[in-house]
């Protein structure tokens, strides 16, 4: 826990000392990007050894304020996503020094600097908040200071009117927010998780509960209806900020519905309820991704997709675990769970390489663009690996944690009674349809932009982008090759996250027996 406070106060430091040296950009850049770094190279030991069967740790600070101490603690779930915010939060900062540097003339490199330390920061502290008042503040500070790297370009109308639709909605969720814990205070006579886990919420006041963290944490997590902000935010948000929306903080509303699952009693609905909410998401996402054609608004609309297919699979695992099917539960929670990681490194990738498109050819539009792995190979190469992953395709990991998922659904649908049996197979049809969706969607980007001749003069003179950037976005395809044949070696962390989840141990043997074959066929 200690190593964890220093990297939060390194992010801190490093972004105030970035603000304050505002005048040399190149100094300011570079202390925060250095900060990232070196947070991230701190705080990933302890996370990892969490993640690997440490015990959990909680740390209380007494204070003046009402509810009378700051509670931070870590456990396997908190880590299940420090370890990737870390890890996305250095490559983006250093991705982040070198894309910035065509501002630098006309503006201070000081402030969104500043700003995206302390985004890294607050995001750490809601993983670490073990009550209500460090969660909501940390939760309030991660919506102000990533409202202002949205609205970096703000001579814009268009980033104007992003910026205020994403500070709307964030409050919108944050009134939720408010409302769910308060309520669960008043049942459980404290404001600290342990008193809210210490008397679980169950029957009708369950449903309030569970639909108040539903709509107050699913605003961030981009769940359809509430994803009206996303692809608004990252079509106009600098591209490094963009892949860390996009690959991590969104996810930390799916960590916040996780959460609140440990303070429900054991029951079947919500699993449904994700599921469904998840089947709508993934459907609705990957359609109108077909025709943006704004690369960076495909990529958002595809986010909205991929946060589906990991609610169906958490929802199936929560259901199948409820009802008695541990194996159908083990496939569910290993995919939807596995997807998650597999999530951060694809769109990581795939942000970061539509942002050194927007660097080397100065354009975005699909249609302005055409001829650029000739031009930008490393650029063109990294992200047609990503484009294979991100659409489901073998062998990369993106079908690994789809596959679970698939293997989940038929197998509860052979197991279920009829109704619930035919139910999970229309599922399945619906995810299979999903996947084609997204082949179509990511041959037409990749295609376009990538393949053919240039449309334009802009795409006829591109060049490919610094080492510094470059650098990122191959280290994230290597990730995404490593996670296709690895993919077992991680599921005795996702059986400990889904054991967190679920209050009791899971079995992930069946998982990982399947995940062993398919590493197999993909190295054969």
């Amino acid at each position: 826990m200690t190593l964890l406070l220093i990297a939060l106060a390194i992010l801190g430091g490093t972004g105030v000392l970035a603000l304050g040296a505002g005048r040399s950009p190149r100094l300011a850049a570079g202390i925060a990007a250095l900060g990232a770094v070196v947070a991230a190279v701190v705080g990933l030991g302890p996370a990892i050894e969490s993640l690997r069967g440490g015990e959990a740790v909680f740390t209380t600070v007494p204070w003046a304020l009402p509810s009378g101490a700051v509670q931070i603690g870590i456990d396997p779930l908190t880590s299940f996503f420090l370890v990737p915010l870390l890890i996305m939060g250095a490559l983006c900062g250093v991705y982040g020094f070198f894309y910035m540097q065509a501002h630098w003339t006309r503006r201070a490199a000081g402030p969104p600097a500043f700003f995206f330390n302390m985004m890294l920061a607050s995001m750490v502290l809601v993983l670490l908040a073990r009550g209500a008042v460090v969660l909501l503040v940390a939760w309030e500070v991660m919506t102000l200071t990533s409202y202002v790297l949205v609205a970096f370009e703000h001579e814009e109308a268009e980033v104007r009117r992003a910026g205020w639709v994403y500070l709307i909605a964030g409050h919108v969720g944050v009134a939720f927010l408010v409302g769910f814990l308060l309520v669960l205070g008043r049942h459980a006579g404290g404001l600290e998780f342990a008193a809210y886990a210490s008397k679980p919420a169950g029957g009708a006041f369950a449903v309030l509960v569970f639909v108040l963290a539903v709509i107050g944490f699913g605003v961030k997590a981009g769940i359809v209806p509430l994803h009206v902000w996303l692809p608004e935010a990252h079509a106009v948000a600098p591209s490094h900020v963009s892949a860390l929306m996009s690959g991590v903080l969104i996810k930390l509303g799916l960590y916040g519905i996780l959460r609140t699952l440990t303070f429900m009693s054991p029951t079947s609905w919500p699993g449904p309820v994700l599921l469904g909410l998840g089947v709508i998401g993934g459907l609705l996402g990957i359609s109108l991704a077909l025709y943006q054609r704004d690369m960076k608004r495909a990529l958002a609309y595809s986010s909205i997709e991929n946060v589906g297919v990991m609610l169906i699979g958490i929802g199936l695992g929560w259901w199948a675990a409820q009802t008695g099917h541990p194996r159908i539960a083990a496939f569910g929670f290993c995919g939807g769970l596995l997807h998650l990681w597999n999530h951060v490194l694809m769109k990581g990738l795939m942000f970061l390489g539509a942002g050194s498109v927007l660097h080397g050819a100065g354009a975005k539009d699909l249609e302005r663009l055409g001829g650029l792995l000739r031009r930008m190979p490393r650029t063109g190469a990294s992200m047609m690996l990503g484009a294979v992953a991100i659409a489901g395709l073998p062998p990369l990991n993106g079908f690994t944690s789809e596959w679970l998922v698939y293997l989940g659904l038929l197998g509860g649908g052979l197991e279920a009674r009829s109704g619930q049996g035919v139910l999970l197979f229309l599922v399945t049809a619906v995810l299979a349809t999903i996947g084609v969706l997204a082949s179509l969607c990511f041959v037409r980007l990749v295609g376009v932009a990538l393949l053919g001749q240039p449309r334009s003069e802009p795409a006829q003179k591109a060049h490919e982008s610094p080492f510094g950037m470059v650098a990122p976005i191959v280290v994230l395809a290597l990730a995404c090759v490593a996670m296709a044949l690895c993919a077992r070696t991680v599921t005795p962390i996702l059986g400990r996250v889904a054991g967190e989840v679920l209050g009791t141990p899971l079995d992930v043997a069946p998982a990982a027996s399947r995940l062993g074959g398919l590493a197999k066929i993909s190295i054969a």
